[in-house]
């Protein structure tokens, strides 16, 4: 187990939520699926809900504030020291702003951009709230990946972004895997070759995508159906772990692993 006790560096994905037409049976799906208490953060933050596993904050969950959307998705945040700075070098390398760097009361700032290939992702600048206190056990994410049509054009600008190393993965996959400056940790990875189909429509666009930590990948797709969800890929076991792809009841994608043990030094 990762227990953060305070901000991660710059460009280490530190923080999920999700926007949904309906709070209860979203609750009712996770809370089953991944043993998530919630706490609502009150009228003035928009009943923004924190998920919680152990106590501690993983993700955030709110209802979605367009009526008219169709289309959900679990946001990706990556760490920013200085929220402007690097929402100024991501718009310099071609991203849209989506969300302005705004502040969130005293918990931090934040902006929401578009990359040049349409993949949304979050900047979280922590302050009373460092972002997700416990990673890498079942009920946390342990991995986030995005899905995109040029792998080379994303590596480019994410490289741009947060100055990650990148390391194509051997064998032919277009794949690359993004390592942080300086310690070298791996943080995510890069798929080329098209997109998600968002909404479990027909039209995959960019996005990045997470990978939860489970106990046991089949009992978890038993879950997902079993609360309304929809399995496009059976658990399969990898070199990383024994993954499944399913989506929650409103469509939303994700990847549920028991990731494989830990290597013995």
């Amino acid at each position: 187990m990762t227990h953060v006790t305070g901000n991660a560096p710059d460009g280490t994905p530190n923080w999920l939520d999700i926007g949904v037409p309906d709070l209860d049976r979203a609750k009712t799906f996770y809370g089953t699926l991944m043993g998530w208490q919630f706490e609502d953060t009150g009228e003035e933050a928009g009943h923004y809900h924190l998920c919680n596993l152990r106590g501690e904050p993983v993700a955030g969950m709110m209802r979605n504030p367009e009526g008219e959307a169709d289309v959900y998705w679990w946001s990706v945040y990556f760490a920013a020291d200085d929220c402007d700075g690097v929402l100024k070098r991501a718009t310099d390398a071609g991203a849209q702003v989506v969300v302005p760097a705004m502040d969130v009361m005293d918990s931090g700032r934040m902006a929401v951009l578009r990359d040049p290939q349409g993949a949304h992702f979050g900047l979280w600048q922590g302050r009373s709230h460092p972002g997700s206190r416990i990673v890498n056990v079942p009920g946390s994410f342990v991995w986030n990946e995005l899905v995109t049509r040029d792998s080379a054009a994303a590596g480019k600008f994410y490289r741009a972004v947060f100055g990650y190393e990148l390391e194509p993965m051997p064998g032919g996959m277009d794949y690359t895997v993004l390592r942080r400056a300086g310690d070298g940790r791996y943080v995510g990875g890069v798929l080329g070759g098209s997109g998600i189909a968002l909404g479990g429509g027909d039209d995959p666009v960019p996005s990045w995508t997470t990978y939860f930590a489970v106990d046991d990948a089949d009992e978890a797709v038993r879950k997902v159906r079993a609360g309304g969800g929809t399995v496009e890929s059976e658990p399969e076991d990898t070199p990383y772990g024994r993954s499944a792809t399913v989506r929650d009841p409103f469509g939303v994608p994700f990847h549920v692993m028991k990731p494989a043990p830990e290597p013995q030094s």
